[in-house]
């Protein structure tokens, strides 16, 4: 049976293993990015620190001197060869921290810059050391023409104290560093990341697909085992060598289909056996339901033709046999005319003794007279092997009725019989009894002989038409029938 595809177990596990994946690999990607960015901003950040500490210590003769002028001139030269500069201010102690050389020059003669917030301003003043602070740009920086920063941008402000050899502090180099530097090195490495995660989802996904159809084949497998063996292919048996737990079921599993295939063939002996015992057309009867469900009482009506064979003087010869040597006589005889009635098309209802009970349900009745004249036959050739063997040879007589009978079952819940039932049955048994007194070997009513489709093939001649039998008022007319071409 087909289930949806989301609850097969490759499509469960790749999706479980995918939805792990995916978080794994992207925590991976997002630790990895933030930590390279807070790696770059810590080295950019050390680096100008460096930077305008070792600027600020050059800067201390000119500042001392007041070399104004040279000092903006190295200020624009700074400028020029550091793209990511967007400002550099220094602003004089001694004259209450007026910037009195800048680049670009708007600042110059300022005291609190108008590009970044006043307390970035008062925290470079303040500091007494190398300070990093990253803010953001109040107006646009433009320098020789060009727009170094925008409004609103994101950059870092490094400072340093301007010192004298003597150690006093005379002034502040402050320096603008745009972070497009750090951004760029942010998003490639953010690229980065996202490549390797990528690469490593796809390979995380290969290997989870195999290993997902590793795992969820052999459950296939078994499944499609499964139902070969519940469709009735009981010999058929998994192949899945692993030795992991599924091998474990696939073993198991083929046990359970050993043991099922040893039950159902001890089952379907035991069938066979009891088909032996009750015939196929009785068990359709008896059974519609399967013999699993045989209930005392079930009957049904039909028109069928009754056939009783028995062997003559029987008792006598009994009496001059052993209980073994009668067993053996019987079984070899009831063969002997057994076949003729199944080839005929009829079955065995019962043994009684000696004698024989086999019903035809055929429309007409010509099944029943062959067999009778093929029993006949046979008993012939099974004669010749007794008087060869120094055996007396025996006699039967067959007398067959057809009419309305009652099969069905019989008895209590311990102990059932199928059998048939009514007065055809009882007639055909009398006039298997009227072999003795006619002297003849079969005997039919006219109600069989009413009954054949081809008459013309049997020579059918008129022993008695108007008998009594034991238990009957009316009189019935009796046959004796014979097949000259009937081959045994």
């Amino acid at each position: 049976m087909k289930v949806f595809a989301f609850r097969s177990i490759h499509t469960q596990f790749m999706t479980a293993t995918t939805l792990l994946i995916v978080g794994l690999v992207g925590s991976i990607v997002w630790v990895w990015a933030n930590t390279e960015s807070n790696l770059y901003r810590q080295q950019q950040q050390s680096q100008a620190k460096s930077l305008v500490k070792l600027s600020a210590y050059a800067l201390g003769n000119e500042l001392s001197e007041e070399n104004w002028g040279q000092i903006r001139v190295d200020l624009d030269l700074l400028m020029r060869e550091n793209q990511d500069f967007l400002y550099i201010l220094v602003s004089d102690a001694r004259k209450k921290n007026q910037i009195l050389a800048s680049s670009p020059s708007d600042f110059q003669n300022q005291y609190i810059p108008d590009i970044v917030p006043v307390e970035v301003t008062n925290a470079a003043l303040k500091s007494r050391h190398s300070h990093a602070v990253e803010t953001f740009v109040l107006r646009d920086i433009k320098f020789l023409g060009h727009v170094r920063a925008k409004r609103g941008e994101r950059f870092i402000e490094v400072s340093s104290d301007i010192k004298l050899v003597s150690g006093e502090t005379i002034g502040t180099l402050r320096i603008g560093m745009s972070s497009q530097q750090i951004n760029r090195a942010v998003v490639y490495a953010i690229n980065q990341a996202v490549l390797v995660g990528f690469v490593g989802l796809a390979v995380s996904l290969v290997c989870a697909y195999i290993l997902a159809k590793r795992l969820s084949d052999p459950v296939q497998r078994l499944q499609v085992s499964a139902a070969r063996i519940a469709a009735g292919d009981l010999q058929h048996r998994a192949e899945i060598n692993l030795s992991d737990e599924i091998g474990d079921l696939a073993k198991s599993f083929n046990e359970m289909s050993a043991a099922l295939q040893a039950s159902f063939s001890k089952l379907h002996k035991t069938l066979e056996s009891f088909e032996r015992f009750v015939p196929d057309k009785f068990l359709a009867v008896i059974a519609p339901e399967g013999i699993e469900n045989i209930q005392v009482g079930v009957s049904a009506t039909r028109t069928m033709t009754i056939l009783f064979c028995d062997i003559r003087n029987y008792s006598s010869m009994a009496e001059q046999m052993t209980p073994f040597e009668t067993f053996s006589f019987l079984n070899d005889f009831l063969e002997c005319m057994g076949w003729p009635i199944e080839k005929s098309g009829g079955f065995i209802d019962k043994y009684i003794g000696d004698a024989i009970m086999a019903l035809f349900d055929d429309e007409a009745t010509d099944c029943a007279l062959r067999a009778a004249i093929l029993m006949q036959g046979t008993l012939s050739l099974f004669n010749e092997e007794r008087i060869e063997k120094g055996l007396p040879a025996i006699a039967v007589g067959i007398g067959i009725h057809r009419g309305e009978v009652v099969m069905g079952t019989v008895g209590f819940n311990s102990r059932i019989d199928s059998t048939v039932v009514g007065d055809v049955v009882n007639l055909a048994s009398r006039v298997e009894g009227l072999t003795k007194q006619y002297d003849c070997q079969i005997l039919v009513t006219e109600s069989v002989v009413n009954s054949l489709y081809h008459p013309e093939s049997f020579s059918l001649r008129l022993v008695d038409k108007s008998v009594k039998v034991k238990g009957k008022e009316e009189a019935i007319a009796i046959y004796e029938p014979s097949y000259k071409h009937l081959k045994v």
